[in-house]
């Protein structure tokens, strides 16, 4: 019985793992809930520009990147999971989008273009790195003079005053742990807004988001 059990939980853990986050059947829910017109327009997403979604999963943000950005811009989508990428190729052909590539990364580089992108957005994503000051070191490289860097999270209530390890275990982050490790990057902060919304609808879940830039060394 216990070898079955076993057996069972470790079968479930493999599917949770194998399922995507947000189907894009769940996408116009996610829309209702999630303000994706105002976040772009605080990370200043522009017709023709090179953009970036670390941690994109099966393809929301992309496709908003990807609309917004036009046939002159491109986006590059980047996930360590490759049926993610999979899915998401699959999301973009289905809405006739072309100008997005996928990139499979590694847990500490996204494997990015260097000095060739406008903006790099990091959604909901940042919380599971563990050599996130790596990876801010390869976003540096890969982004433009004054180029941008975006990172979104959710602040679950409970968590609020926990430490960093604390909040990471609960899946979740505060923005002033993020923002001093921007600075610490070499980031300028320009922008911190602590409740854009709630996550999922959940009053307990605020979703806060960070903008800086790389300064014109």
């Amino acid at each position: 019985m216990k070898l079955l059990l076993t057996l069972l939980f470790i079968c479930a853990g493999f599917t949770s793992q194998l399922y995507p986050q947000y189907n894009s059947s769940d996408w116009r829910e996610r829309d209702a809930w999630m303000d994706t017109d105002r976040i772009l327009d605080l990370a200043g997403v522009s017709e023709g520009q090179n953009v970036a979604d670390i941690g994109c999963h099966e393809g929301y943000l992309s496709m908003h990147l990807a609309r917004a950005v036009g046939v002159r811009g491109k986006v590059y989508a980047v996930d360590l999971r490759e049926d993610r990428l999979e899915t998401l190729n699959e999301n973009a052909s289905q809405r006739d989008i072309y100008n997005i590539t996928t990139i499979k990364g590694e847990p500490d580089d996204p494997k990015l273009p260097e000095g060739l992108l406008d903006l790099v957005v990091i959604m909901d994503t940042y919380h599971e790195m563990k050599e996130y000051m790596t990876i801010l070191e390869h976003v540096k490289r890969s982004l433009k003079p004054n180029g941008r860097i975006v990172i979104l999270e959710k602040l679950k209530f409970y968590a609020k005053k926990k430490n960093r390890n604390e909040q990471v275990s609960a899946h979740t982050l505060s923005a002033q742990f993020v923002r001093k490790e921007l600075q610490q990057a070499g980031f300028k902060v320009i922008e911190q807004i602590n409740n854009i919304g709630n996550w999922e609808n959940d009053t307990s879940k605020k979703i806060w988001i960070l903008v800086g830039i790389l300064p014109d060394a």
